[in-house]
C-alpha cells in the first residue's frame, strides 16, 4: 500500500465530506437513501484504473451504531450484488457532484456574474468585450431557463437527484468551502487535485501523473491555444501594464465580477490582482476556458455516458442491507429485483433522460471554438485578425490528434472493445447528440 501512494498509483474519488452532513436530512426524503462515498483505485500497468475498495459512510446514529462499510470487488455471487449495489451508490453520489457542483455552479452560475458586469460596465468597442463577447452567448438565457425548470423548487434536480430538497443547498455550501476561482484554470485544478506535477519543459508547464487522461491530455492542449491566443490579443492592446491598471472600464467589469457578483467570496486573498499583463491573460483564459472546453466536457456527455440509469443511477432508493436488517432475507431471494428496486422510478428515469438528452444536443447555429460569426470586428486590426485565424487553425489540429489518440491502441481508456473514444474536447460537431464538440460559450 505504501509503495503504491509512493508511485502515485493510488488515486480516491472522495464524497464523503461533501455528503454527510446532508445525510441525515436526505435519508428522512421519501424514497432517497444515500451514503457518503469514498472510492480508491489503482493504477495498473497497463494505464487503467481498477476500483479495489469502496467506503460508505452513514452519520452515526449511537455510539455502537455501524456508520461505515467498506465493500470490496466480488469474490462470490452474493459480494457481487454488494458490489453492484455500492458502485450504483458512488454512481447517485458523483452525478450529483457533477451537476450541483462542477456544471451547474462552475461553468454556469459562476460565469454569470463577469457576464452581467461585462454587459454593465464595458463598452461593446472595448477590446476585451469583443474578445469575450462569443463566450458570453446564450448564457443569461439558458441560466433563467435552468432557474424555471431544472434547478427550482420541485424541479428537474431536486426530483432526479440524490439531494431532492437539498440539492441548492449542498450547491451552495460547494460555493462557500470549495469554489476558488484561481483554481479553475486547467493546470491548476490539475495540480490541486495530485493529477499533474509542474514541468516547464512541457508546452503547457504540466506533466501529468499518467499519460492516458484524456480529459487533461487533450483539455492542456486546448487551455494552453487559448492561452496563446489571450496572450497575444493582451500584449497587442496592452504593451504596458499602467495600461491595465488605468483601464476604467476594465477594472469597473472585474470589481464588479468580485465584489457585487461573488460578494460572498469577495474578501478572498486568492482573487488574482488585474495590474499587469500576466494576470489578466489568467483571468480572461480561465473564463473562456470555463464557458468553453471545461463546460463542453461536462454537458455534451451527458447522455451518451449517463443515459443508461441503471448503470449511472442519478439517484438510489435504497441502502446495502445488513445480515440484520429485514431486507437483506428479500435481497438474498431476488438480489435483481432488490437491485432494480433501489434505482429510480420508471417517471424519475424517464424525466432524467429526458432532460440530459436535450442537455446534450448541440443546436444548429452552435458557434464552435477557434469559430467567430464576425471576425471583421477586427478589420482594423491586421495583427489580431490573423492571430485568431492562427487560433482557429490550431482548433483543427488539435482535432486532429484527438482523432489519432482515439485510435492508439496504447490508450486503453480511449480505444478499445467497447470503449467510447474520448471526443468531448474534439472542437467540432454536428448538430445534436454527438458526443463531441466545443461551442464558444455556455448555451445548454
Amino acid at each position: 500500500m505504501l509503495q503504491a501512494i509512493d508511485e502515485n498509483k493510488l488515486f480516491i474519488i472522495d464524497y464523503h465530506d461533501v455528503y454527510l452532513p446532508f445525510l441525515e436530512r436526505i435519508n428522512a426524503l421519501d424514497g432517497r437513501k444515500a451514503y457518503a462515498t469514498r472510492t480508491i483505485f489503482f493504477l495498473t500497468p497497463l494505464g487503467t484504473l481498477k476500483p479495489v475498495a469502496i467506503e460508505l459512510s452513514l452519520p452515526p446514529a449511537g455510539p455502537s451504531s455501524r456508520s461505515k462499510r467498506v465493500v470490496t470487488p466480488a469474490i462470490d455471487a452474493t459480494t457481487n450484488w454488494m458490489w453492484q449495489l455500492a458502485k450504483a451508490h458512488v454512481c447517485a453520489n458523483d452525478a450529483g457532484v457533477h451537476q450541483l457542483y462542477n456544471h451547474w455552479l462552475r461553468t454556469h452560475a459562476c460565469m454569470e456574474p463577469f457576464i452581467l458586469a461585462a454587459h454593465r460596465q464595458m463598452s461593446a468597442m472595448h477590446p476585451i468585450f469583443k474578445l469575450l463577447d462569443p463566450h458570453m452567448r446564450y448564457t443569461l438565457e439558458i441560466n433563467a431557463l435552468a432557474r424555471q425548470s431544472l434547478i427550482n423548487a420541485d424541479g428537474i434536480i431536486e426530483n432526479c437527484f440524490t439531494p431532492g430538497r437539498y440539492a441548492m443547498e449542498i450547491s451552495s455550501a460547494f460555493y462557500k468551502n470549495y469554489w476558488r476561482f484561481d483554481m479553475d484554470s486547467l493546470p491548476a485544478d490539475l495540480i490541486r487535485r495530485g493529477m499533474a506535477e509542474p514541468d516547464p519543459s512541457q508546452p503547457h508547464g504540466l506533466k501529468l501523473v499518467f499519460e492516458d487522461y484524456p480529459y487533461a491530455a487533450d483539455g492542456l492542449m486546448i487551455w494552453s491555444a487559448i492561452e496563446n491566443w489571450v496572450r497575444t490579443y493582451v500584449n497587442h492592446y496592452y504593451p504596458h501594464s499602467s495600461l491595465i491598471i488605468n483601464d476604467k472600464e476594465l477594472q469597473a467589469w472585474y470589481y464588479e465580477s468580485i465584489n457585487v457578483g461573488h460578494a460572498d467570496r469577495s474578501h478572498e486573498s486568492w482573487w488574482p490582482t488585474l495590474n499587469n499583463s500576466e494576470n489578466l491573460v489568467t483571468v480572461l483564459t480561465t473564463l473562456i476556458w470555463l464557458a468553453s472546453a471545461q463546460h463542453a466536457a461536462l454537458n455534451f456527455g451527458q447522455y451518451p455516458y449517463g443515459g443508461y440509469v441503471p448503470n449511472r443511477p442519478p439517484l438510489m432508493r435504497r441502502l446495502i442491507p445488513d445480515e440484520s436488517d429485514p431486507e437483506y432475507a428479500s435481497f438474498i431471494a431476488d438480489p435483481q429485483k432488490y437491485f432494480l428496486n433501489a434505482l429510480p422510478s420508471l417517471l424519475q428515469a424517464s424525466k432524467y433522460m429526458a432532460v440530459v438528452d436535450t442537455l446534450s444536443t448541440h443546436s444548429p447555429d452552435e458557434e464552435y471554438l477557434g469559430e467567430r460569426q464576425q471576425p471583421s470586428i477586427w478589420s482594423g486590426d491586421a495583427e489580431i485578425v490573423e492571430a485568431f485565424y492562427e487560433f482557429s487553425a490550431e482548433m483543427r489540429r488539435i482535432e486532429k490528434v484527438i482523432d489519432g489518440r482515439n485510435r492508439d491502441k496504447k490508450l486503453r481508456n480511449r480505444c478499445g472493445a467497447g470503449v467510447l473514444p474520448y471526443e468531448l474536447l474534439a472542437p467540432s460537431s454536428e448538430p445534436g447528440v454527438t458526443c463531441r464538440g466545443v461551442p464558444n460559450s455556455v448555451s445548454t
